[in-house]
């Protein structure tokens, strides 16, 4: 039996990690089950959305109903390094960020895979809905997952071939639905537990109170201006601010006003109509291109600029600095720096990059 695929599971307590694990045995495989203990805010873990002393019982058990091997490494010291103060500086900066990517390739495919490979793990698998399918030349290809409600193809946009050669996804091919329905049938405890919306390290997810204790400068008040320079108001801090937003901004004009841009050098929140809303174009940072080398010619592709976002279509330039160019066939209104543009043909993940302006 030592010939079986031996392959490392990380472990959230949740239904998705544990219907993957379930699967993984139910398949052959030979599987350990590991589950990291990220930062939190201190006094207020049971508040997070992952890493509660809950969820760490409930992965041990899903574990020991399905006969594997349960491990926890503390990672809680690299994930603050590595993740949290990256998601400071950022918004200190005056972008908006996505820590799961930051996660996902330095944390997840980054540690934890090393730690699978160094167990003598042949894989490491998670609970995500994306798919992967090797070409005729040995390239990984990632592709979205089959349910789009629940693709989570975006946030593993940061990893490269050596980690996708090493990845399974054992939900990618799956619904929600079948997946609650497969936790029974395994006679898991978590078949009906919610699912986690919420940045995992945030007590209570209020990423703008998780800032004003630990990036205060990125909550400093200042002014709303029009691009004329009217004053119209005062901003809260330009960390609690998107662009695009309508709601929230305290300030009353004949028609509804939107966020369309943060000055950081003059720590101004700048302001206007839905008119004025809406860019064309988008320029990344260094492109990771998956499985294809960038392209020498245009590219017509469909283009997510922010995980929740709706598909766009545009035109795709990659440059010579390996960074990337989108011309959009339609404007769209929340392009917004430091999220990830990634970009898909058809199913196929391309490649992304973050979004400089």
């Amino acid at each position: 039996m030592s010939d079986r695929p031996s392959v490392v599971i990380g472990m959230s307590g949740g239904v998705d990690s544990s219907v993957a694990a379930a699967l993984l045995v139910s398949q052959g495989y030979k599987v350990t089950g590991v589950m990291l203990r990220l930062w939190s805010q201190p006094g207020l873990e049971e508040s997070n959305r992952c890493c509660t002393p809950d969820s760490m019982a409930q992965a041990r058990r899903v574990a020991a109903i399905l006969g594997i091997p349960f491990y926890a490494l503390d990672v809680q010291e690299r994930f603050w390094n590595l993740v949290v103060e990256s998601f400071i500086e950022r918004y200190a900066d005056g972008v908006t960020p996505n820590p799961c990517l930051v996660c996902n390739r330095q944390i997840r495919w980054g540690f934890m895979l090393n730690q699978a490979l160094a167990m003598g793990a042949d894989f490491l698998a998670t609970g995500h809905y994306a798919r992967t399918e090797r070409d005729q030349t040995g390239k990984v290809h990632l592709l979205r997952g089959l349910d789009p409600k629940k693709d989570q193809s975006y946030v593993l946009s940061v990893l490269d071939q050596e980690q996708l050669q090493h990845s399974l996804f054992p939900l990618g091919g799956l619904e929600k639905t079948k997946v609650r329905e497969l936790a029974h049938e395994f006679g898991l405890p978590v078949a009906e537990r919610a699912d986690s919306q919420d940045l995992c390290f945030l007590a209570g997810g209020d990423y703008r109170e998780f800032l004003s204790k630990y990036a205060p400068t990125a909550s400093k008040p200042g002014e709303i201006v029009t691009r004329s320079g009217n004053v119209l108001g005062q901003h809260q801090g330009l960390a609690n601010y998107t662009i695009g937003q309508r709601k929230g901004l305290g300030i009353a004009a004949p028609e509804p006003l939107f966020v369309l841009e943060k000055d950081l050098i003059r720590n101004a929140l700048i302001v206007g109509y839905q008119s004025d809303l809406g860019q064309s174009t988008l320029r990344t940072g260094p492109v990771n291109w998956i499985s294809v080398d960038p392209p020498t010619n245009d590219l017509r592709v469909q283009v997510k600029i922010r995980y929740r976002a709706d598909f766009a279509w545009g035109i795709l330039h990659a440059s010579d600095d390996g960074c990337a160019t989108v011309d959009f066939e339609s404007p769209l209104r929340d392009i917004t720096a430091g999220q990830q543009a990634v970009f898909y043909d058809g199913d196929d993940v391309l490649g992304g990059g973050i979004i400089r302006s």
